[in-house]
């Protein structure tokens, strides 16, 4: 299940993020946001979906969202 089909409020654990892109995996890295680390999806919005890694939220559109599976 990718993101955009969590369920708001609900903590997940990173299984992957399908993507192809070395500096959006690097930059994802930065954040957090790599495989074992938890995370939680805020609220889904039209655009993307707010998400808690750690102690931070992040803004993420919605081709990102469906990358990242949990």
């Amino acid at each position: 299940m990718n993101l955009k089909q969590a369920q708001e409020g609900v903590e997940y654990i990173i299984e992957s993020i399908n993507t192809n892109d070395q500096e959006l995996n690097a930059f994802l890295f930065s954040l957090g946001c790599y495989s074992g680390q938890k995370i939680t999806v805020v609220r889904h919005m039209k655009s993307g979906c707010i998400v808690a890694i750690k102690d931070s939220r992040y803004n993420i559109d919605n081709q990102l969202a469906q990358a990242i599976n949990v």
